[in-house]
């Protein structure tokens, strides 16, 4: 700080440390305001501190503090004459579909970093390893948990089939399958942007209600078949020349993983296309979220993985793919996407 021409750079540099110290206590702020609906009360314009407290049953002079760390973060916004309202980027955050289920769910993933050391040491099963049972063994996923999965990958799905299908074109495919298709939010979206297309939901027959549920309110029933199975058990359903898969990979180990390409390999015809999309790691140059936040989310999974395009795309080659190729993601905290097809 002595010398003017460093000066910048340690201002800099201090406050960026700070913020990741203060990371931690910002999430909670975040998530604090989610409960209490905050964004939905400033929905319709800025409010007084009083009212909100009446209306969240919150002593003002607590919720001040709240609110005031909210307009400091950037998503509510104080006005001169004391009232709050949504900043830009709390009228995003309001927007997103499924993004406020998510940072409610993220308490999970919170307890189980209370205790880094021991979490890095894999000392304790995660609680997060039991909120996605299917990662461990896909046969004994209930209901009510094939449900939970399905309800909050559905919201937020939508952004990652928009992203996936803006960088990869489907054109000339035929017949596509879509593997842990989950609620069939994915090819809802193919459905509507290539309406002649074959399209076939594969999971597990415990997401199957969710399927029909989702697939009847977005009125594309009669656009998509659905079949039950296991993609580590059960055979694809035949008759695909490409096969999705949508935030698949990332889930399992690289066993399972080379076990699924390979399945996915010979259930093509030659010349046919596998399409992998979900966030992926930096690599050799570490990306500031995906090797973060997803980084560590699927550690906590117990056999997640986020691997970068070229792990990927090596993952592929093994399995017999050829003509690999890594798109240059729109939003890599949405989704990355790499496409191969079998040697024809």
């Amino acid at each position: 700080m002595r010398l003017p021409i460093a000066r910048w750079f340690a201002k800099r540099d201090g406050a960026e440390i700070f913020d990741i110290i203060q990371g931690f206590v910002s999430s909670q702020v975040l998530v604090a305001l989610v409960e209490f609906e905050l964004f939905d009360r400033l929905a319709d314009g800025p409010k007084p501190v009083r009212q909100l407290a009446h209306e969240t049953g919150v002593k003002a002079e607590r919720l001040l503090v709240f609110l005031q760390a909210g307009a400091a973060l950037g998503i509510l916004r104080r006005r001169r004459d004391g009232r709050f309202g949504l900043a830009r980027k709390g009228a995003a955050l309001r927007g997103v579909p499924g993004l406020t289920d998510m940072i409610r769910h993220h308490r999970v993933l919170y307890r189980d970093l209370e205790d880094p050391v021991s979490f890095l040491r894999g000392d304790a099963r995660t609680e997060l390893s039991e909120f996605w049972p299917y990662v461990h063994n896909a046969t004994n996923v209930g209901r009510d948990e094939a449900d939970r999965y399905s309800l909050l990958m559905a919201r937020s799905q939508r952004l990652v089939a928009e992203d996936t299908l803006r960088k990869v074109s489907l054109n000339g495919i035929r017949h596509l399958v879509d593997v842990g298709g989950g609620s069939g939010a994915f090819l809802a979206e193919v459905a509507r942007r290539y309406p002649n297309m074959l399209l076939t939901l594969f999971d597990l027959p415990e997401t199957r209600d969710a399927a029909d549920a989702y697939l009847f309110s977005v009125g594309l029933s009669d656009r998509i078949s659905c079949v039950g199975g296991s993609f580590r058990s059960d055979p694809f359903p035949t008759g695909a020349d490409a096969i999705s898969l949508i935030r698949v990979l990332y889930d399992h180990d690289d066993a399972t993983v080379q076990d699924l390409l390979s399945k996915v390999f010979e259930a093509l015809p030659p010349g046919g296309r596998v399409i992998v999309s979900e966030p992926m790691s930096g690599g050799d140059h570490p990306d500031p979220i995906t090797d973060v936040y997803f980084a560590i989310y699927t550690l906590a999974m117990g056999t997640g993985k986020a691997r970068s395009a070229m792990q990927i795309g090596a993952l592929l080659e093994q399995a017999g793919f050829v003509d690999v190729a890594s798109l240059t993601p729109l939003r890599s905290y949405i989704t990355s996407s790499v496409t191969a097809s079998k040697p024809g």
